[in-house]
This record gives C-alpha cells, sequence and structure tokens, in this order.
C-alpha cells in the first residue's frame, strides 16, 4: 500500500470478534495510532483482573491501548481528538461514542457490524438472526451517526446461514469477512471512492442482549423454534434433569410426536409442540461435551422422562 493510501487510525474493540479485524488494519499496512477497548475485568476462580482479546492483541503488537470507563468526559473526548486520526475503526467496543468523538476523526467512524442492516441492529446479531431462522446475513461497514446502527452504509457481504451452523461457527465466518470488508472500505474511503448509501427505511429489527433467563430450552415450541434457538444461543441453551443444568450443544430435528418436553425413546429424542428434537451433543455442569451414548451411559434418560 502507498503511503498515500495508508490511514492514520484509531481502534475501538473489545472481543474476539474484533481481534480479526485489527490484525487485517496492520497487515495492510494502515497506521494504528491507539486501541480502544473495554477495562480489564475480573474472571476466573481466583477473580483475577483480565484483559479483553483485543488489549491483549494489542499489547502483543507494542500498540498504546486505553481503557476508559467512559467517554463522556470533556478530557477523555480531548485525548481522543488530540491523536489526530484519520478515522476511527469501531467493532464491537461496547461503549456510547458521544457526538464529540464521533466527528473528531476527519473521516468520522466507522462501524464494522454483524449483520445485513437494517435487519439486526443492537448487541446480539449473531445470536438472534439464526434464532429467528433467518437463512442469510452478512456484515455491513457504516459510517457511523449519533443513532444505533442507523448510519449509512459503505460496504456489504451477505452469507447464507447453513443448518450446521450455530452461534460459534456464525461468529467465526462473520468475523473472517468483517476483516476483509474493513480493509475494502479504508481502501475505498482513502481513495474517495465509496458512496455512503442511507439504510432502508423498512425491514428494521433489533437485536437485543442476551439475558441469562431465556437459555432454558422451551419445548413448548415447534421443533425448528427449539432447534434454532439451541443452535442461537449456542452453547448456552440448557434443561434440567433430576436436578441437573444440561446444557444442549447439538440437535436433530425429527417427526415424532408427543407430550412436550418428554422423551419419546430411548435415544432422547425429546417432543416439542410440534415435532421432536434428538439431542446428540449434551454437556451436563461441570463435565466436558460428550456425544448422546456417552451421556445415556451415565445418565439413563428413558422414554417418558420429563425434561424441564
Amino acid at each position: 500500500m502507498s503511503d498515500a493510501k495508508k490511514l492514520k487510525l484509531i481502534f475501538m474493540g473489545t472481543p474476539d470478534f474484533s481481534v480479526l479485524a485489527l490484525k487485517s488494519i496492520l497487515d495492510a499496512g494502515h497506521h494504528v495510532v491507539c486501541v480502544y477497548s473495554q477495562p480489564p475485568r475480573k474472571s476466573g476462580r481466583g477473580q483475577k483482573l483480565t484483559p479483553t482479546a483485543v488489549h491483549n492483541f494489542a499489547a502483543s503488537k507494542g500498540l498504546e491501548v486505553r481503557t476508559p470507563v467512559s467517554l463522556k468526559d470533556s478530557a477523555e473526548q480531548q485525548a481522543f481528538a488530540d491523536l489526530n486520526a484519520d478515522i476511527a475503526v469501531v467493532v464491537a467496543y461496547g461503549l456510547i461514542l458521544p457526538i464529540e468523538v464521533l466527528e473528531a476523526p476527519r473521516l468520522g467512524c466507522v462501524n464494522i457490524h454483524a449483520s445485513l442492516l437494517p435487519r439486526w441492529r443492537g448487541a446480539a446479531p449473531i445470536q438472534r438472526c439464526i434464532e429467528a431462522g433467518d437463512d442469510i446475513t452478512g456484515v455491513t461497514t457504516m459510517q457511523m451517526d449519533a443513532g444505533l446502527d442507523t448510519g449509512p452504509m459503505l460496504l456489504t457481504e451477505r452469507l447464507p446461514i447453513t443448518y450446521d451452523m450455530n452461534a460459534e461457527t456464525l461468529h467465526d465466518a462473520l468475523a473472517d469477512i468483517g476483516g476483509r470488508l474493513i480493509v475494502a472500505t479504508l481502501a475505498g474511503l482513502a481513495a474517495d471512492k465509496i458512496q455512503a448509501d442511507p439504510q432502508p427505511t423498512t425491514g428494521m429489527t433489533y437485536a437485543k442482549k442476551i439475558d441469562k433467563a431465556e437459555t432454558r430450552i422451551n419445548w413448548d415450541k415447534p421443533a425448528n423454534d427449539v432447534a434454532n434457538h439451541i443452535r442461537g444461543l449456542y452453547p448456552m441453551a440448557w434443561f434440567e434433569w433430576n436436578g441437573q443444568r444440561i446444557r444442549v450443544l447439538d440437535i436433530e430435528v425429527t417427526t415424532d410426536t408427543g407430550p412436550h418436553g418428554y422423551a419419546v425413546d430411548d435415544n432422547l429424542t425429546i417432543a416439542c409442540k410440534t415435532g421432536a428434537v434428538r439431542l446428540t451433543q449434551l454437556q451436563p455442569a461441570g463435565k466436558n461435551s460428550m456425544n448422546a451414548r456417552a451421556y445415556m451411559n451415565g445418565r439413563p434418560t428413558p422414554k417418558g422422562s420429563e425434561l424441564i
């Protein structure tokens, strides 16, 4: 990349999803003057303060990392502006950016969003698109404004959602697209060759943050909906059996019928409101993931058993 097309930029991100975008930007030759990420959080048995995935990666590359609790303070805003960046790239950062921050870089702030806007705005587009049974998703880069994922779109790339995808595998596929797409977006902006297009005024949905209360499986739904819930909330969906919480990691939809929530055979086929799902990969509390046969060896769940 010629010096004329290199941008002086700020990167703002927090989870694993953001790391590949930062790596792609560095590999493309752009000059990252500073990285912003969420502050370290206590985690693990020892409750040790642990930096975010982006923080760790940026530090390994010798980049300056800042972890403000908020960007509402005027001193923080001035420190951001003083970086004199051409542009800021924002990927799942987790803090609201005040207008003073959005307008500080010469080319503004650009966001990588894991959906085909405006289909899923908000915090959990990857999980919600699977849960809703969408057959396609993708990544959008957009010019940020003061709204929630409402800015004009720059580039998009589509990705079919196949039945073997869950939230984890879709996350990885979209992160890969995001890395490629942001490099193309920055190149287009540097050369003044991208036209920002307003988002459509219809088709907006909100991908609310996943609440722990919704991770319990509700068998009183059609089997396809139960399967989408399990895939979309992977690896968090669970049921209770004999007082123990069991996570469901993989399933097959069947045409079996019976009272919802009850095993219709001795092979972990559980009836739903319509149809049934066969549980093929499970994880009991405190144990490793195991297939249905290994699970049944230690925890027989005969026909007629009720899963709650």
